[in-house]
């Protein structure tokens, strides 16, 4: 049995354009292209599109991931390899819900007593467990953009994924700690961090007012991306939607 293009979007979630993608730089090519030019997948693609889509969810660049699959002899050991790197990221998670779970009760027992959270002053507590959504897994509603990011990360390897994940968590951290200190969204010290962040997509392709406002508001209305700034500091999703807003009418208008 064979599955168009159309339909293994439907059932995996990944875009047309990213299996084209995939297909360009022969990390998936499909079982066979039709007469009429569509391209057909086989259970032996979708197999590998799982596995490809795993080794995203674990972090990995397509460039690596394109050495683990050509390097892999036996599909079934490579599964059990997979699962045991999602075993660990289950743990992980469970560390992250346990690193919530103490920031709700000390917020808690703030807004109780009045005592200051003793968790913004030890990071190490806070942040324990907290690795930010990589973009090209959430730009659903931005294209453009996870084209860009799809091209940038794949001439990635784990190791420079992994320290744009610790930068984005850093940058995350710094506003959270603003957040806690009450600086408003329009503020000198918030808006050097909205230029940062603006800056970094704007190295990747053009970024619009728009499109950059766009993407403030999903910072809230996109499950996935709230639930990473939430995991920081609770109100961080808004408070970045705010920056953004504050930065894009003041300097992007």
């Amino acid at each position: 049995m064979a599955w168009p293009t159309a339909e293994v979007a439907r059932m995996s979630g990944v875009t047309a354009r990213t299996l084209r993608h995939y297909d360009e730089i022969g990390l998936l090519p499909p079982a066979r292209i039709g007469s009429n030019g569509h391209r057909y997948y086989e259970e032996s693609q979708l197999l590998q599109l799982q596995q490809i889509l795993v080794l995203r969810a674990l972090g990995m660049g397509l460039s690596e991931i394109s050495r683990i699959l050509a390097a892999q002899v036996d599909e079934l050991e490579a599964l059990r390899g997979h699962h045991r790197r999602l075993l660990a990221e289950r743990d992980r998670l469970d560390v992250l819900a346990g690193t919530v779970s103490r920031t709700i009760t000390e917020l808690e027992r703030s807004r109780t007593d009045g005592r200051p959270m003793t968790s913004i002053n030890r990071p190490e507590n806070l942040f324990e467990g907290v690795r930010p959504a990589q973009y090209g897994e959430n730009l659903g509603d931005f294209p453009g953009l996870a084209e860009a990011v799809e091209r940038r990360t794949s001439t990635m390897g784990e190791a420079e994924i992994e320290a744009g994940h610790r930068a984005r968590t850093a940058q995350m951290i710094r506003l959270g700690e603003l957040l806690a200190a009450g600086a408003p969204a329009d503020a000198e010290a918030v808006q050097a961090e909205a230029d940062a962040q603006y800056r970094a997509l704007a190295e990747l392709r053009a970024v619009s007012a728009e499109e950059y406002l766009a993407i403030g508001r999903s910072c809230v209305e996109n499950e996935q991306w709230r639930a990473a700034y939430e995991a920081i500091v609770p109100g961080l999703a808004e408070y970045q939607r705010d920056v953004i807003e504050a930065y894009a009418t003041t300097r992007l208008s």
